[in-house]
């Protein structure tokens, strides 16, 4: 056999065995992609919802340590599909499905990076929400472990195959806005207010909060730091830094085509509700250094009216103008040419219209579209947002919380990949399993 047929048919066959139940015939009614979710109460089920959009995907597998929420979400699939799919309370057992072709992992972030790599180690790809991990030392392992194994992984980072995102990135190098000298992200919830105090209690009926905590530090339950509001605690995320800190700085990194700051340095606390049963802090602001501009970050609970006159979202500051773009769509400010003390000039750019969302564009399913597309063609240089990307914006955002609790300006040796001189800080990085769970190097 020439060597040329040879690579080409073992390609092939190793397409085959990654992906079983996609043949070289292409999807058709026999032939469907089969799903596995971990973790189904908020936003694994919405990007699992999102993938049975398409007519190929079945949920085969629902994992999740409370049962309440396994029910509530087979009720929701008789809705969609008429098969059932098999309950699981550990996603080991879950993970050894010879039907399954990939997992969502939608539990909280101190889960994200064993779970991920137990999977792509099993042989499946991975639709993985943000952050992917909830320290730095795991983003490296979970990156290491989609390239050994070439599965397809996906982060849910999903602002990244939005049009006007990439329309922003287009406007943004081409150079029209000039020098970028300071680039801004935010993120304003003023739906967010204080989270009453509450004892710790009894588990509840069907929960197995044992697994829950996994490699977390054992403590006993309190309702507080369960389900949604586990995000405001140490133990398994990083507040609104990496909540929506990583969609912010994302989206800044990818066009501005950085990885990693020369320093940061923040600064907030508990500020609007000093007194709520929350960790983390509500009011925050950071600023990165990287080689030829600074990034700001900033998020504040309890308050809509942020930078801009906008919630959430990026602002790229050059000589020439301002691109600003959010959820909603973009828009770019001219500067003029200074007379005097006015600014009353000439325009520095010609006028770029803005861009509104379409109502009826949903990014997130254009996002697990993509996902699904990289998977039939066993191809993760498909993927609009793989892990490569989504470690880059975590591990930023983590350097954020890092400056914060040293309370120190901190300086990164990407070469080393720790901070400079500071103990501190470098223990920040690394990831403490607890409760017998081992780190997955």
């Amino acid at each position: 056999m020439k060597r040329r047929t040879f690579v080409k048919n073992t390609a092939l066959a190793a397409g085959a065995l990654s992906f079983p139940n996609i043949l070289r015939g292409g999807i058709n009614q026999h032939n469907k992609i089969n799903i596995g979710v971990i973790g189904c109460n908020g936003m694994g089920w919405s990007d699992t919802n999102s993938l049975l959009k398409m007519p190929e995907v079945d949920l085969v597998g629902i994992c999740d340590v409370d049962e309440g929420v396994i029910a509530k979400r087979l009720v929701d699939y008789q809705k969609l599909r008429t098969n059932k799919p098999t309950q699981y309370g550990d996603y080991r057992e879950l993970l050894n499905d010879k039907k399954l072709d990939a997992v969502v992992i939608g539990t909280p972030d101190h889960w994200h990076c064993k779970q991920m790599v137990d999977a792509v180690r099993a042989g499946k790809h991975v639709y993985v929400e943000k952050p992917v991990a909830n320290t730095i030392e795991e983003c490296g392992i979970m990156v290491d472990a989609a390239r050994d194994t070439g599965k397809v992984v996906q982060t849910g980072q999903w602002q990244r195959s939005g049009p006007h995102y990439r329309k922003a990135r287009e406007i943004v190098q081409s150079g029209v806005l000039g020098k970028i000298r300071v680039v801004k992200t935010w993120a304003y919830q003023g739906w967010m207010g204080a989270i009453p105090v509450v004892s710790d209690g009894p588990v509840p009926e069907g929960v197995d909060y044992k697994t829950w905590l996994g490699p977390a530090p054992a403590r006993p339950f309190n309702q507080n730091r369960f389900h949604f509001n586990f995000r405001w605690f140490w133990d398994y995320a990083g507040g609104l830094m990496t909540d929506w800190g990583v969609h912010e700085i994302d989206i800044a990194l990818w066009i501005m085509e950085e990885k990693a700051p020369i320093s940061v340095v923040a600064s907030g606390g508990k500020l609007a509700y000093p007194d709520d049963a929350s960790e983390t802090p509500d009011t925050l602001q950071a600023i990165y250094q990287y080689k030829d501009f600074n990034m700001l970050w900033e998020h504040a609970t309890g308050i809509d009216y942020g930078p801009y006159g906008r919630r959430e979202g990026i602002a790229f500051i050059g000589n020439n103008g301002t691109l600003v773009v959010d959820r909603s769509g973009l828009e770019v400010l001219v500067e003029r040419e200074s007379i005097g003390y006015s600014n009353k000039g000439e325009s520095k750019m010609s006028p770029v219209a803005p861009v509104t969302k379409p109502d009826a564009e949903n990014y997130l399913d254009m996002h697990t579209q993509n996902f699904v597309a990289a998977m039939k063609a066993n191809d993760p240089g498909l993927l609009n947002t793989p892990i490569d990307s989504g470690s880059i914006a975590a591990i930023n955002a983590q350097m954020g919380n890092i400056a914060f609790k040293t309370g120190e300006k901190v300086y990164w040796d990407q070469e080393a990949g720790k901070f400079k001189n500071n103990p501190e800080a470098n223990q920040y990085l690394m990831a403490n399993y607890q409760n017998g769970w081992k780190v997955s190097r």
